[in-house]
């Protein structure tokens, strides 16, 4: 397998999606339906599908909350909000989601069988030179493509939460990944705006991979006593000047996201990625982050205070 080149530039729009056709999202969550408002935002037509039609209409409600928050503060207008929010059409089926689109987005949970399932439904019904797109995190984009009977057109579309903010996309080539669908993918992240980075499938790719790391440490600091959640955080956002400390970032990504990443990357990697006790606790007992109000923090109107 050749080498990601960092440094290669896809720019010709045409390689995207093209005009007329309208981009899938497989999952209304907080990463589906961000990931639906960054297709939106450039004019995309985007289909949102969830395992019931109210979930995917949650989702576009979501969408349509936060950009009256954006458009409070003076950032967007109030007809681009607008906009955005009805190139968002929730549907109730895969096959009405992906009927002659260019590009599926799966933005499931963590667990290949799932994956392979929705994927399946998916290749029922979309056309052949639609883009296989997966937001996993961690899992191998070259077994997924190997399981559908799909692999050159498969490809991991990594966003960062929350979608319309972050820059990176991490693009994921499997092994059976062509080198068209790549370029395609490459042109998708210049034309939502993304700055893209390329890796070659391997366990928690690149950024997965790095950051649990910090953050598993972060929490094994807190659990023998080093320092406290807020003082590990300002560690790394004033001395490293990363925007948001490891504890905080687990809030905002979902403790339970971070447990199976990390369970995974154990199996695979070793024990340096084992997971720590506090975070299998915390998961247990059903404080999952900011999303379930409580993690490292609390989270309450006025922000988060140290738990």
């Amino acid at each position: 397998m050749s080498t990601p080149d960092a440094s290669t530039k896809v720019g010709e729009s045409e390689h995207a999606f093209p005009e007329g056709r309208a981009v899938a999202v497989i999952g209304a969550g907080t990463m589906g339906h961000g990931i639906a408002q960054v297709f939106a935002a450039v004019g995309t037509s985007v289909r949102l599908y969830d395992v019931d039609l109210a979930r995917a209409e949650k989702g576009r409600d979501q969408v349509k909350s936060g950009l009256a928050r954006v458009v409070q503060k003076g950032k967007l207008s109030a007809a681009d909000a607008e906009r955005i929010v009805a190139a968002i059409t929730p549907v109730a089926t895969i096959a009405a989601a992906t009927s002659g689109v260019s590009l599926v987005v799966e933005a499931a949970p963590e667990d290949m069988s799932l994956k392979v399932k929705i994927f399946q439904d998916v290749l029922a019904s979309a056309p052949a030179d639609a883009i296989l797109g997966s937001n996993t995190s961690s899992l191998s984009i070259t077994e997924l493509g190997a399981r559908i009977g799909a692999a050159d057109r498969t490809v991991g579309l990594h966003f960062f939460n929350p979608p319309p903010v972050m820059e990176l996309l991490e693009i994921v080539r499997g092994v059976g990944t062509s080198e068209p669908t790549v370029a395609r993918a490459r042109a998708i992240a210049t034309k939502i705006g993304k700055t893209s980075i390329l890796v070659n499938d391997a366990p928690g790719f690149a950024t997965s991979r790095l950051g649990v790391v910090i953050g598993a440490e972060a929490m094994r600091m807190l659990e023998s006593g080093v320092a406290s959640v807020g003082d590990i955080d300002r560690a790394m956002e004033l001395g490293y000047r990363h925007p948001m400390g490891p504890l905080k970032l687990t809030d905002l990504v979902g403790l339970d996201v971070r447990l199976a990443i990390l369970d995974h990357l154990h199996k695979e990697l070793g024990e340096q990625f084992r997971a720590p006790a506090i975070l299998r606790k915390l998961v247990r007992a059903g404080h999952l982050g900011k999303k379930t109000g409580r993690g490292f923090y609390v989270w309450t109107a006025e922000g988060p205070r140290e738990a």
